[in-house]
């Protein structure tokens, strides 16, 4: 659903409902037809199985997911009450227009408006799909996993196992959850009701590129060029230090949930919708990016020391996997912060309010 510009004529409001209705569900069916059919997507186009005869395949997932959204989003567009042209309408009327007309489009450039709703329309058909699938993947990991804590309370097994096997998962994969599921209602769900109207979307290569090696299927580049030094649920052999390092672990990573749920409807990757100051925002200001980065650390940790121990170069290569991959998170944070300086002053005053970036009192 999409912020929209005002039109005059009153007597084309059906028109108009009905064209951001096609346009909106037109959007939706190209981005979950090409993600369905994408290779890098095919281990999630799956059958995924949870217990006998409770099994479904993703690709029916997305579609019914995208039925689903296709409906609401029609008809809450189709009794708008003054209809005004979507930001899926106008993205597609640019498109047509640049096929037609390419250089006189590229001549004539783009005005704020259609500069938003092009890059609004690429940034939702994008992460959409992603968020969505995302979503049902932790969800089902979470519920076999909690099935499964169930079953080994039978067992008799201890804390540590319970929490080796089961409880660890259960916890990282809730918060997940939690966290995915109120950016696939960021992405899919603009109005003023929740407001979360989107302002501006970052239009600078730097910032795309920054946001999108992080996701799939651009972070398997990150990946060939960084390395990848991480395990989620990292194991060491003293059983104190494991329950402590990963029970730090799952502190950041509830610290990084509660960023997101700070965030509300406005979460979001590369959009300016107004500027949050609650939560763990009122200390720093990327709170999600620090706690994510700091429990990659600690997952980490086992596998730099098996680098280490077969030489030092191996060692020193897996500490640059690490560090580089932070200073990726960090190239994020200093691009989001560029964006929203250029849109207005609101930025700049909480920046004033809240100084540090990263841990408070030092960066």
């Amino acid at each position: 659903m999409s912020q929209t510009t005002p039109i005059a004529p009153t007597v084309t409001a059906p028109a108009s409902r009905a064209k951001n209705a096609l346009a909106a569900v037109a959007v939706v069916g190209l981005a979950c037809g090409v993600y369905a059919v994408a290779p890098w997507n095919a281990k999630q186009m799956q059958e995924w199985h949870f217990a006998a005869g409770f099994a479904f395949s993703g690709r029916d997932f997305l579609l019914v997911a995208a039925a689903l959204y296709c409906g609401l989003v029609a008809a809450w567009l189709l009794m708008e009450r003054e209809p005004r042209p979507g930001k899926s309408l106008r993205a597609l009327g640019l498109l047509a227009r640049a096929l037609r007309r390419p250089g006189a489009t590229l001549a004539a450039g783009l005005d704020a408006g259609d500069r938003v709703a092009l890059l609004a329309t690429l940034l939702k058909a994008f992460f959409g799909p992603l968020m969505v699938m995302s979503l049902m993947s932790f969800f089902m990991a979470a519920l076999k996993n909690g099935d499964g804590l169930v079953a080994a309370l039978g067992l008799g097994l201890d804390a540590r196992g319970l929490f080796n096997h089961h409880g660890f998962w259960l916890l990282l994969q809730a918060m997940l959850f939690v966290d995915v599921a109120l950016f696939t209602v960021g992405y899919l769900v603009e109005t003023p009701r929740l407001g979360n109207e989107i302002r501006s979307v970052d239009a600078t290569w730097l910032g795309w590129a920054a946001a999108l090696l992080c996701y799939p299927p651009f972070n398997s580049l990150s990946t060939t060029v960084l390395g990848s030094q991480l395990t989620e649920f990292p194991r060491f052999d003293n059983p104190t230090v494991h329950l402590v390092l990963n029970g730090l672990l799952l502190a950041l990573m509830a610290v990084y949930t509660a960023a997101s749920v700070a965030l509300g409807w406005k979460a979001s990757n590369l959009t300016h919708r107004g500027i949050v100051a609650r939560g763990p925002y009122a200390f720093v200001r990327h709170p999600a990016y620090m706690c994510k980065n700091m429990a990659w650390w600690i997952g980490s940790v086992p596998l730099v020391s098996l680098a280490f121990q077969r030489d030092a170069g191996a060692g020193l290569m897996a500490v640059t996997s690490v560090l580089g991959w932070t200073m990726l998170y960090v190239l994020r944070a200093l691009t989001e912060e560029d964006h929203l300086r250029r849109v207005d002053g609101e930025y700049a005053a909480y920046a004033e309010r809240v100084r540090y970036r990263f841990v408070p009192g030092w960066i």
